[in-house]
């Protein structure tokens, strides 16, 4: 039952291109909120992972990975990972089942990277489907690198994967700009971040036709046309070394699935300490 549940059960997707800073968000967000004295779990939910840098309370490894799938049936690495995927929504009571240590709690759920799983391949949509049906509130968040910015096709196309994923999966979504701290000054701009965390389409497809050819200026334009028409897909920064950044982020996930509106109020003084004068 969907609603069973509902209010106490909480979880992220991170989703993204491979190398966009999923896995590294799960690390820093799980020990974030250690340090916070708030309690997070981290789901691993990719079969092609190698080493975790975090405690995955969850690892679909345990159950189906591409390395058991490449020696057994002999596939290659993009067809052992769809097929652990499928593998994974064919058993999805063994997710559900993993999932009852943990009803209470909120999750982190890092995903693989493959970015068709989150537009015309069906298997995260399922995955998410399932979440909701058990009572999660899930939010998804998709993670797109930094250097994008410096190349205007890749942004674009950053966008459009960002959209992609938005309209699939149709849950409460954030798109996050990673890797900030590696923008030096730039990073720091906030005028000249502004145009891509809010991004200016026209701006961007003047930019896009200094580096394409002219006769792809139809198709650029119908592409920045069908994005602005849109006007969803906008950017939170993270720069993962900053405590501020990242609870930025938290605040926006826990908003767009109403974390904490039900909880009471928490008393900031122990019985035994007077708050100051």
């Amino acid at each position: 039952n969907r609603e069973e549940g509902m209010g106490s059960k909480y979880a992220q997707l991170v989703m993204g291109p491979a190398g966009s800073g999923k896995s590294t968000y799960c690390e820093h967000v799980a020990r974030h909120c250690d340090l916070e004295r708030r309690t997070v779990h981290v789901v691993n939910l990719d079969p092609a992972a190698e080493d975790l840098r975090y405690e995955a309370a969850i690892d679909i490894r345990d159950l189906v990975s591409v390395e058991g799938v490449m020696a057994e049936l002999g596939y290659g690495p993009n067809g052992a990972l769809l097929y652990a995927l499928e593998y994974l929504l064919e058993h999805m009571e063994w997710l559900m089942d993993a999932l009852d240590d943990y009803e209470e709690d909120y999750l982190i759920i890092d995903c693989p990277g493959q970015v068709e799983l989150y537009s015309h391949i069906p298997i995260m949509k399922g995955v998410v489907d399932a979440l909701q049906n058990a009572g999660y509130q899930v939010v998804g968040l998709y993670m797109v690198d930094s250097h994008f910015i410096s190349d205007a096709g890749k942004f674009i196309s950053g966008i459009m994967a960002c959209l992609s994923a938005m309209l699939r999966l149709e849950l409460p979504h954030l798109n996050i700009l990673t890797k900030t701290d590696l923008l030096g000054e730039r990073g720091n701009d906030s005028d000249a971040m502004e145009r891509y965390l809010d991004p200016d389409l026209n701006l961007l497809r003047h930019e896009l036709e200094k580096d394409t050819s002219p006769r792809f200026a139809k198709l650029n334009k119908a592409i920045c046309s069908m994005l602005d028409d849109y006007s969803m897909v906008n950017f939170l920064p993270l720069n993962i070394n900053d405590p501020d950044s990242l609870e930025f982020v938290l605040l926006h996930a826990d908003h767009a699935i109403q974390f904490g509106e039900n909880e009471e109020p928490k008393d900031r003084y122990p019985e035994e300490q007077d708050p100051p004068e």
